[in-house]
């Protein structure tokens, strides 16, 4: 299965039934984890997903009449989504307890049934309509697609079946290693450096700015919405900005070379590191790994992940010499051969040479 998601491009009236259909959802989320609370607590049960749409209809859709003015699959899938948030959270605690949906936050709903792209970025949904979308959508069946909501902004997702042969690209290079670190994004073996374009750094003045504007308007107030809306379109354009650097990255090695080794980094480890940890969350580094994973299955190329204890930053890539190398060294000097480069490049050049040990 692929995926893909989309920006759609709505008119008001759209937004209008849009925000609907995701308002039915969450109350319908939330009307099930308050029923499913009190049933526990009465009788040390917890009723399905399925019994739960049984009763929201008996109980719920006669009394609020606007649950008819959007597609049913949009409370029937928030009841399976509470199902399986309680199945999450009996398997893995860590998960949580389900909580509470809240007006503007995560806003999304299911659709399925009669859905038809058309004319390439025209999409059909029912209750909905036709809805133009910004990029052009494969040709293909859709049998299901999720209309979320970030800031003011509404996207479709969906999957679809497409050959699970990789379609192999032309290749520039067969191997090529990659260091991911802070001061350059990636630097490889070729010699090829991406920078870091730091975007939360970037905006951090202007996102303290702006919460601290937040903190200063009346709870409740339409000055005080306004201010979280600004708030949040700048977190949103710090998370594009990152996205979009990845995805630039991440495909042009898939694209261009059959081998790409990487490193097994502990992100988690590192994020523990209070001098760092803003900088190395800002990178991506999990996102950037998960990316490549993907994308080397489209493209046919392989990934290697070298061994998280394999000290590339440490070991001369001309005699194999090992020697310590401080954070703030950014020199690798060989104390053997006196070999002498940059301290990224030499640890890509070691990453590429990891295939042949």
């Amino acid at each position: 299965m692929k995926s893909i998601k989309t920006k759609l491009k709505v008119n008001n009236q759209q937004k209008t039934i849009l925000a609907k259909h995701a308002g039915v959802a969450r109350h319908a989320y939330n009307w099930g984890l308050e029923t499913c609370i009190k049933e526990y607590q009465e009788t040390q049960k917890r009723p399905s997903a399925i019994t739960l749409h049984k009763r929201l209809v008996a109980e719920v859709k006669s009394i609020n009449p606007w649950y008819y003015e959007v597609s049913k699959c949009a409370p029937q899938q928030a009841l399976r989504n509470l199902e399986r948030a309680f199945k999450n959270f009996l398997a893995i605690p860590k998960r949580g307890f389900p909580k509470f949906k809240k007006k503007g936050k995560k806003d999304s709903f299911y659709l399925e049934g009669s859905i038809k792209i058309i004319q390439g970025n025209y999409i059909k949904l029912p209750r909905i309509g036709i809805v133009k979308t910004y990029e052009i959508l494969p040709s293909v069946p859709v049998k299901n697609v999720t209309i979320s909501k970030r800031v003011n902004d509404w996207y479709i997702s969906f999957k679809y079946d497409y050959d699970d042969r990789p379609n192999p690209t032309a290749k520039e290079r067969d191997i090529i290693g990659v260091d991911v670190g802070i001061n350059a994004l990636a630097t490889c073996s070729d010699g090829t450096k991406f920078a870091n374009v730091k975007a939360y750094k970037q905006a951090k003045k202007r996102l303290t700015r702006y919460q601290r504007r937040v903190n200063k308007k009346e709870s409740g107030s339409k000055n005080r919405v306004k201010a979280v809306k600004k708030l949040a379109s700048s977190h949103k354009k710090v998370a594009d900005i990152r996205a979009d650097t990845l995805h630039k990255l991440t495909t042009w090695l898939a694209k261009n070379h059959s081998t790409i080794v990487i490193e097994d980094l502990n992100v988690s480890g590192m994020l523990t590191n209070h001098k760092l940890a803003s900088a190395i969350a800002d990178c991506g580094f999990y996102e950037f790994k998960r990316q490549l994973t993907y994308k080397c299955e489209w493209y046919g190329s392989e990934l290697v992940i070298a061994d998280r204890f394999y000290p590339s930053s440490q070991l001369c890539s001309h005699c194999g010499q090992k020697q310590k190398m401080p954070l703030h060294k950014r020199t690798y000097e060989c104390t053997a051969c006196g070999f002498t480069a940059d301290r990224d490049f030499n640890a890509a050049v070691n990453l590429e040479n990891y295939v042949h040990q």
